[in-house]
Order: C-alpha cells, then structure tokens, then sequence
C-alpha cells in the first residue's frame, strides 16, 4: 500500500512538474513573441498614413486631410444596435473567442467548399482590427501569422468592448467613410445613435468590399447584403422576426452628405497651410501622417471676415481680407476670395496687385529715418523729375504743407518728393528690411514712390504689421504647432518659429503710427475711424480705381482690406468702400482687444542726410531737357478719395512699352531705369 501511494505521488509530482514546466515553457514564448510585436494600447493612437488635422488657434477642427475617421464615437457610447449588427456581419462568436476563432475557421470552409466560392470569411473582428492598425493588407502567410498573433496580444491587453469600439471607429466604410460615425452621415446624414435598423444592417454589410457595397455605387448589391446581415441578426437573436420583414421591405432612404471636415472651413488659409508644410516637415513626416497642426487661424472672425467680403465688395470685385498680430507674425485671418468654389485663386498670397499709396509707408518711413521730421514742410505743387510728373487725385495742390498733412492727404508730388531728397537705395533697403522687394525687386524708378510695384496683400499687411510693433518684422506664419502620431511635439513657433528682426528704429515706428492715425482721424482713412481707439491705417488706390486698398491696425492687430477685379478692370469706387468694410470687420472682433493708445509720437533728432551731387528740381513748368513733353495725366497717381470726392477718373491712354536690354519682359515706358542723383 505504501509502495502503491509512494508510485503514484511519484507520477503525480513529474505531472506536476511537466504541466508547471509547459506552462512556464508556453508563457516563456507567448512573452517572446509578445516582444517582437507591437504594444496593441498603441491602437488608441492610430492614424492612417498621410492624416492631418488642421485645428484652429482654439482647437476647432478646420479640416481632416487624407483616409482619417473624421468623427470618433466616444468611448462607453456605441450604439448598441450598431454593435449587434457588426457582430452578426462579421463575427458572431465575438465575445467567446479570445482572437482567433477556430470555430469560425472551420464553418467559413465548409460553406466556402459546399457554395465552391469563397462566400463567408474567418477573420475575426480583433483580427481585422489587428490588421488595420498594425499590419498591411498583403494576402501572405507571414501577415496572416501576425495578424493572429496581434488578435491574441489584443485580448490579452485591451476589453472585448475596447476592441469592438476601436474597429466599429477606424473600419473602412466606402465612399470615404472610415468608420461608423462617419459612414451614418455619409450615407444617412445622421448620428449613429439616430439610425434605424436597415440602415445600421446596410452600413454592417459594407466591411467585406466597401467600395462594391457602397449603397451610392451600387444599390442594388447593398440591398442584397443587408438582407443578409438581417437574417443574421435574426438568427443570432438580436431581432424578432417581424422586425426582420420590415427591415428587409424598407426602401434605401438615402441621404447623403460629405463627410464632416472633408472640406475646409477656410479653404484659402488651409491651402496656404499645406503649400507651407513641407518647409516645416521632412517628407516622411508628411507622409506617416498622424500630424495635429494648431494653426494661427481664429475660425469666428474668418467667418466673420468672409462674410464682409461677400457682403460689401463694390462693384462685383474680388476681395481679401487679412490679419496679423504684430508680436507674433500669426495670420489670423486669411480670406483670399468670394467663394472658394469658384475660384482657387488665392489673392491674398498668389496676387500680385498694385499697392496704390499703401507703399508711401516706405518712402515715408526712409525719410524719418533719414532725418526729415514730420512738422518740415514740403511745396505742393505739379512737378515733374526726368519726365515723370505725378498729379494728385482731383488734381488738387496744397502749396505748402507738413509733411504729416501730406500723408494725411496722401499727396502724390511730396511722396516723390521725398523719394528725390532721400534717394532710391534708403527707400528699397527699407521696403526689404519691410519683407518687401526681397523676391521680386524693386527698381529706381520715380513711380516706386507710390505704388508702381505689385505687392502681395500679405505682404503689405506684414510690413504695416512690424511698424505696428514698433519696427521689428516678423515673418507671417500659419503655424503655432504641431504635432506627430504619438503627439511628440515636431514643431512649435515658441522655439523653432521667426524671432522677429528690428526693421527700423523704435523712434521711427512710432511718428508713422503717430502720423498713420491721422490718416484715419481726419484724412482719406476717416471711414475706418472707430469709435473708442485709436486707428493708424493708409488708403490706397492704383491707376484707374483698378485697386482699393486699406491697411489699418489697432496696436494687437494689423488689419488688410483689398477690392479688384481679377481681370485687373476699373472698379468704378474708391479706396473709401475698403476702408468702410475695415471698420464693419473691425466693429465685430474689438470687444476682443481691450482699448490701448499707441505710443506717443517721439521727438526725433537726428540729421538729415544730404545726397552728394543732387541736382537742382525740375522746372514745374517746363519738361527736363531731352525727356520730351509732358504728359498730360499721372500714369500712377494715387486716386484717394479723401473727403468722398467722386470725380471722374480719367481714362488712361495706352502705355509706351520699353524692353529691358537684359532681355527681361516689356515694362511701361516710364518704368525705364534712371540714374539716382
């Protein structure tokens, strides 16, 4: 008996030991296999490759880019009718397997054998998860080998429910539906908590070949597939049988809708946005995808911004409206046409417009900073310089006047004026310290003074906005920060972004601002004026009305108005209306800013710099000697409406054309090169 006992514990303790040895044995293996695969809570942050949300200043979605589930069901919120669906669709034996379902495998080749086609599929619904998020869609041995493998390490770490949330949000669903809260508005225009069940069965059916059973390519087949989700439904216990009919005799009841945040809500600033990436971003970022951008936009007011440009662009013009804040160089607001739809053209970045007397600010600004105060009086009155003679619009004449009057009236002859006492190189040093003329330079040409060059609208907006912030340019920017798939931070302004550069003295800034307000308070500006803070801001307007222009800032804010045909006709208005839509953009963000001065005007003592050799001015009266006569209208003058004067504008006559000897394009005649005296 003791023999018999001792024999048998014998073989129970080596059964022991082999079964404590097997299994120690197969949780060695299953952690070296663990090992070699990926962490599966990593499924909580999947992207598909190429995704990008653009967020705004404040978080809202602006829009998705790429295959991205563009509304997430919320955890513990899944419909429950949507679910059984699925589970009936795609894996009945859900919620007993442990990621791999034998069972499964086995009835799907049966039926596959008797039906001689490949009719039922075996993957369960933690394998097709598996394979989204971590695997190819390769139809190999080795994928399907890790595919299972990833299933098992899936149950092993995350809730039978987490798992069906996560594929119930990333599978795809046709028609460029990634997953259910997508594919209910797509198809239905609705909640998933609001769909009934043929539609929940429809959307069900889709998984196995979404772009086939997509109802709005292929109806009739997706009816087939709902009836037969139906039927599983029935068959699983999830619906009675009365419900099945009726399920089955619904008609479609299709309606459709883009997907949310497929299109832009911004679409100007957003395609800015993606032209600007790939200077932040290495091609293989923009490529993994997974990329959170905050841009700078604030979504209300580009709404509001929109809405003004739509509303009161004179004439049938196209219109632009952008903002910076000075300190940061951020653009937050940027529309850059009527309707997007109609036209991609973004004129806010890719026009290339005539400034008008928005570009005084330069000759003005090289002036100060040459020594010329703003109480020095200047003589009003018609000239001309090398043959070139400017008028003022209605051809009026102050005689003699200051030179913040002279701003403040935007006179044409004492901008040119200034350009003859400081010279042509100050003024374009100080235009491209401005951002302007560093691309497309600018050339000693006595019409450069007021307005001869084109100027992108955020260009100008971005030299307006460093005088703003009291002579320091920092370079316009869409982006605060961005972030990769796992939410590591890629770039952020605050340390990789434009420090800014110091473009003009302090002293300098502030007599423009001090003589910019005055524009508003009293000159060709005062449609812009506001109410409770000061405004320092420029009109311009180019040949014939063609362009209007209003460049005004608050001191947190630079604020760009612009109105034109693209076809570059006469608008038949004023700079006037641009200003007016300023203030009714303004009037509707203020309350935003709390009210603040500008610094007050300084006393600026400095000497003036004297040009060597500079000639004598030109007669008024007569032309110089070899320039021939005198024209009889002013090719680029200003035409400022400053006390809402609505005098005819002359009609321009044909332009001589002079040829570049360099071989460059045709330029008008009086853009000719001429000596700086």
């Amino acid at each position: 008996m003791n023999r018999t006992r001792r024999h048998w514990l014998l073989i129970a303790g080596v059964a022991a030991a082999i079964g404590s040895g097997a299994a120690l044995g197969q949780a060695a293996i299953t952690r070296a296999i663990d090992a070699t695969l990926p962490d599966a809570r990593g499924v909580n942050l999947f992207n598909r490759p190429g995704t990008i949300t653009l967020l705004s200043s404040n978080g809202k979605v602006i829009q998705k880019l790429g295959p991205a589930t563009r509304e997430k069901i919320k955890p513990g919120q899944m419909p429950q009718l949507v679910m059984q669906s699925f589970i009936a669709a795609e894996d009945r034996r859900f919620f007993e397997h442990d990621g791999v379902d034998l069972w499964g495998i086995g009835r799907a080749v049966v039926t596959n054998l008797k039906q001689g086609s490949v009719r039922e599929g075996a993957s369960t619904i933690t394998q097709q998860l598996a394979r989204t998020v971590f695997l190819s869609q390769d139809r190999t041995v080795t994928r399907k080998l890790k595919e299972a493998a990833l299933a098992y390490k899936l149950e092993r770490q995350l809730s039978k429910e987490q798992i069906l949330e996560q594929y119930l949000n990333f599978v795809y669903l046709g028609s460029s539906a990634y997953g259910v809260s997508d594919a209910a508005w797509v198809y239905f225009s609705k909640q998933p908590e609001e769909l009934t069940l043929p539609e929940a069965a429809l959307i069900a059916g889709m998984p196995p070949a979404p772009s086939l059973y997509s109802p709005l390519v292929n109806p009739e087949i997706a009816l087939q597939r709902r009836s037969i989700v139906i039927s599983r439904m029935e068959q699983e216990g999830f619906i009675t049988s009365g419900e099945a009919e009726a399920a089955r005799n619904s008609p479609l009841a299709l309606k459709p809708a883009i997907p949310k945040y497929y299109n832009s809500t911004a679409p100007y600033f957003t395609t800015w946005v993606a032209q600007q990436l790939p200077t932040l971003l290495t091609p293989e970022q923009l490529e993994v995808g997974g990329l959170k951008i905050r841009t700078s936009l604030n979504l209300d007011w580009q709404r509001k911004a929109q809405k003004v440009v739509r509303e009161i662009a004179p004439n049938g013009t196209e219109g632009v409206i952008v903002s910076i804040a000075p300190g940061t160089g951020l653009v937050r607001v940027m529309v850059g046409g009527k309707n997007f739809y109609s036209s991609q053209f973004n004129r806010a970045t890719q026009a290339l417009r005539s400034p008008g007397s928005t570009f005084k600010l330069f000759p003005y600004s090289a002036a100060i900073n040459a020594g010329v105060k703003a109480e020095d009086i200047f003589l009003d009155k018609p000239r001309c310089w090398n043959g070139y003679c400017p008028k003022n619009f209605g051809k009026k004449y102050f005689g003699n006047i200051s030179l913040a009057d002279a701003l403040k009236n935007s006179l044409n002859t004492v901008a040119v004026q200034l350009q003859d006492k400081v010279g042509f190189d100050p003024i374009i040093a100080m235009a491209n310290n401005l951002g302007i003329g560093n691309q497309r330079p600018l050339g000693r040409y006595y019409p450069m003074a007021i307005g001869a060059y084109e100027q992108t609208v955020l260009d100008m907006t971005a030299a307006y906005s460093a005088v703003t912030n009291r002579g320091v340019y920092v370079k316009p920017t869409a982006f605060e920060e961005i972030r990769g798939p796992g939410g590591d931070v890629l770039w952020s302004r605050r340390l990789d972004g434009d420090r800014g550069k110091r473009a003009m003295d302090s002293d300098v800034a502030d007599t423009m601002n001090w003589m910019l307000q005055r524009v508003v308070s009293g000159g060709t500006g005062v449609a812009a004026k506001l109410d409770d803070r000061p405004v320092a801001g420029k009109t311009g307007t180019s040949e014939g009305g063609r362009d209007l222009w209003f460049i005004g800032s608050i001191p947190q804010l630079t604020t760009a108005v612009w109105f034109g045909h693209d076809n570059n006709a006469e608008t038949k208005s004023n700079s006037g209306e641009s200003a007016w839509a300023w203030k009714q953009f303004m009037n509707q963000i203020k309350s935003e800013f709390p009210a603040q001065k500008f610094p007050a005007k300084p006393n600026v003592v400095r000497p003036v710099l004297q040009r060597p050799g500079k000639k004598k001015a030109s007669n008024p009266n007569q032309p110089n000697p070899g320039d021939g006569p005198l024209p009889d209208r002013d090719l680029f003058g200003e035409m400022d409406d400053p006390s809402n004067d609505n005098a005819a504008t002359p009609k321009p006559a044909p332009t001589p054309r002079y040829v570049s000897p360099s071989g460059g394009p045709p330029v008008d005649e009086f853009f000719r090169p001429l000596p700086v005296q």
